[in-house]
């Protein structure tokens, strides 16, 4: 199957955050998505995958298969983990230079910087800059 680019997934996720018109309900479908998050590989919980950054505890694991970026992630917080699947969605089986390069845009487009405190959107830029730095150095 192929999959599709990051573009047409933020629109996609743009207009499925565009149904929601209060902030709870937004939590609510955002801890929803990290549910259903598959499994985290116990072997790859350990400090080298862990965001430096977040406040919760976040891993995240790259590997590179055909060419592409798959990512696993895991977080000890319901809503971040729901955080780590939006992320690993628009991400996970993009080509690396694909990654590197792209400039996201459903975040402000579905207002989630204003629904985060600070130390979550703070932690959030920290997953997003330890991808894209995962994606340079694969992409080189």
């Amino acid at each position: 199957m192929l999959r599709q680019n990051i573009t047409t997934i933020q629109n996609e996720i743009i207009e499925e955050f565009a149904v929601f018109d209060n902030k709870n309900d937004i939590y609510d479908y955002i801890i929803e998505l990290g549910r259903e998050l598959p499994a985290f590989p116990e072997q790859h919980r350990k400090d080298e995958n862990l965001i430096k950054g977040c406040q919760s505890r976040v891993w995240i694991y790259p590997t590179v298969q055909q060419d592409h970026l798959v990512l696993y992630g895991d977080s000890d917080s319901t809503l971040v983990k729901g955080l780590v699947a939006l992320i690993l969605r628009v991400f996970s089986e993009q080509k690396p230079a694909d990654i590197a390069q792209v400039e996201l845009f459903f975040m402000d487009k579905i207002g989630l910087q204003a629904l985060l405190s600070m130390n979550r959107a703070n932690g959030l830029a920290a997953m997003i800059k330890q991808i894209k730095l995962y994606a340079s150095v694969l992409s080189h």
